[in-house]
């Protein structure tokens, strides 16, 4: 499923920063959290998924966006 030039890791990076933007755009346009919404289970779970998609951001920048340009 996950294509030679990238891995399992990246699909699930871009995935999360995907989530991550979306989330963002929500909370600027119409004041939600998608991720409170979803979770529900208060800040402190809704913590460590806005921690682990900013690690996504971390590790795209990182690894994925450089090889965009290779293509």
């Amino acid at each position: 499923m996950v294509s030679s030039k990238g891995s399992l890791v990246d699909l699930i990076a871009l995935v999360l920063v995907i989530i991550g933007a979306i989330n963002w755009g929500l909370m600027g346009i119409l004041e939600k959290d998608l991720i409170m919404g979803i979770i529900g289970l208060g800040w402190g779970i809704a913590r460590v998924v806005y921690i682990v998609v900013g690690v996504a951001g971390i590790w795209s920048l990182i690894t994925v966006l450089p090889r965009l340009g290779k293509s």
